[in-house]
C-alpha cells in the first residue's frame, strides 16, 4: 500500500487502473460529491475535518483528497512494447525528486517504459509522486537487476546506448529510430562496468562549460527528446 496525494495525482493513479482503497477527503475543501467522483466501487470514502486533514497531508496543495493505493507488480515480463520501443533505463538512481522527474520527462517524450535497474529508491516514495507529477502511472515502470535487464534487451533485439563520459560518440550522432535502450547512471559514479561492456554504442552530450556532468534528469532530457526529434516526434 502507499499513498497519493492531490486531485492530480489520486485521478492519473485511477485512470491507470491502480485499486484505491481508501480516499480521505476534507469536507472544507472539497464536497462529497466531488469527492466521490474519484471513487471506485471498494473505495472507503472517509471524510475528516481541517486539523485532521493537515495531520494526514504532507502537502499543501492536494485539493483535500488523500488516497491509500495498492501497488502493482512491476517485472520486465509485463512491460507491452511497440514495434519499435523507445526505452529509458537509469541504474540506482537514489533521490526520489530526480527519479519523479526522469518519469515525467518519460511521459511528455512517451517513451515505451523506464526501466529502474537495482533501485535505491521507493517507486512510490511520496517525492517521487509528487516530482513526477503523477507520472509514476502514466508510464509502464519495471524494476530488475542489471543483468537481468541486458539479458531481456538482448532478447527482444533493443539497441543499448550508454551515456558514458569517457565515450568519443556525441548522442546525436547515434540512430535512435529503431528500437532503443538510453541507459543513464548516477552523477556520483555512472553506469556500472557491465553496462559499458554490452553497449551497443556509449555516447556523451559535448559539454562547453566547466563540468563534465549535468543533473542525470536533465540528461535524460536532452538525450531523450532527440532520439523523438530523429523519430519525427511519433512512434
Amino acid at each position: 500500500m502507499f499513498v497519493i496525494e492531490g486531485k492530480k495525482e489520486i485521478g492519473l493513479a485511477r485512470d491507470a487502473g491502480y485499486a484505491l482503497d481508501t480516499l480521505f477527503f476534507c469536507e472544507a475543501i472539497i464536497p462529497a460529491t466531488e469527492a466521490d467522483r474519484y471513487t471506485q466501487p471498494q473505495t472507503l470514502l472517509i471524510p475528516v475535518s481541517e486539523e485532521v486533514f493537515e495531520k494526514i497531508a504532507v502537502r499543501e496543495s492536494t485539493g483535500g483528497l488523500v488516497a491509500i493505493a495498492r501497488q502493482k507488480p512491476h517485472s520486465l515480463g509485463g512491460l507491452h512494447l511497440r514495434a519499435r520501443p523507445l526505452l529509458l533505463i537509469v541504474e540506482a538512481v537514489e533521490k526520489p525528486g530526480n527519479l519523479g522527474a526522469i518519469l515525467r520527462t518519460a511521459d511528455a517524450a512517451g517513451v515505451d517504459a523506464v526501466i529502474i535497474c537495482d533501485p535505491q529508491t521507493d517507486f512510490y516514495n511520496p517525492n517521487v509522486v509528487r516530482s513526477s507529477v503523477g507520472c509514476v502511472f502514466t508510464k509502464q515502470i519495471a524494476a530488475a537487476t542489471s543483468e537481468e535487464t541486458i539479458a531481456w534487451l538482448r532478447k527482444n533485439n533493443i539497441a543499448i546506448y550508454c551515456t558514458y563520459l569517457q565515450a568519443s560518440r556525441p548522442y546525436h550522432e547515434v540512430d535512435f529510430t529503431l528500437p532503443s535502450a538510453i541507459v543513464m547512471g548516477t552523477e556520483a559514479t555512472g553506469l556500472s562496468d557491465v553496462w559499458i561492456d554490452n553497449s551497443n554504442a556509449n555516447i556523451i552530450i559535448p559539454m562547453q562549460g566547466k563540468i563534465d556532468s549535468m543533473n542525470v534528469s536533465t540528461a535524460a532530457a536532452v538525450v531523450v527528446f532527440e532520439a523523438t526529434r530523429q523519430r519525427g516526434f511519433v512512434f
